[in-house]
């Protein structure tokens, strides 16, 4: 299945992944610097500022590239340390922008998972989120 992650809800999208995955299901994540967190952009940003600075050479690290950060956040709904979990997460590929071989499949999106169902509109794109921690994006 093809998922475009165009102003989904990344929690939303990580929980419906994570189910089917483990289900036995295969996802490509598309687009996945569209992404959205929600939240206040002020708070969203400084959580996420702490917790790259909070990481020492040991660990925690926090993944610049967008598609890297969507995996990362979908790993943690996963029990990945576990073998169903790392099977799992093995059938997860998450790309930014949209690849060549998936440019003519059909893409999907999540109804439930759109940021248009949010009666705020608080929310900061992962594309954002990214740039802040340090990632080259341009």
């Amino acid at each position: 299945m093809i998922i475009d992650a165009t102003d989904l809800i990344i929690g939303r999208i990580g929980t419906f992944v994570a189910k089917k995955a483990l289900q036995g299901e295969k996802f490509d994540i598309v687009n996945c610097e569209k992404a959205v967190v929600t939240g206040k952009k002020s708070s969203v940003l400084a959580k996420y500022k702490q917790l790259k600075d909070r990481g020492t050479y040991k660990g925690p690290f926090l993944p610049k590239q967008p598609n890297l950060f969507v995996r990362r956040v979908i790993r943690g709904m996963i029990p990945y340390r576990r073998e169903r979990g790392r099977e799992a997460f093995k059938g997860i590929k998450c790309y930014t922008g949209v690849p060549e071989e998936l440019k003519d499949k059909k893409m999907e999106t999540i109804k439930e998972a759109s940021v248009s169902k949010l009666p705020t509109l608080n929310y900061v794109s992962v594309r954002e989120i990214c740039k802040s921690v340090g990632a080259k994006i341009e």
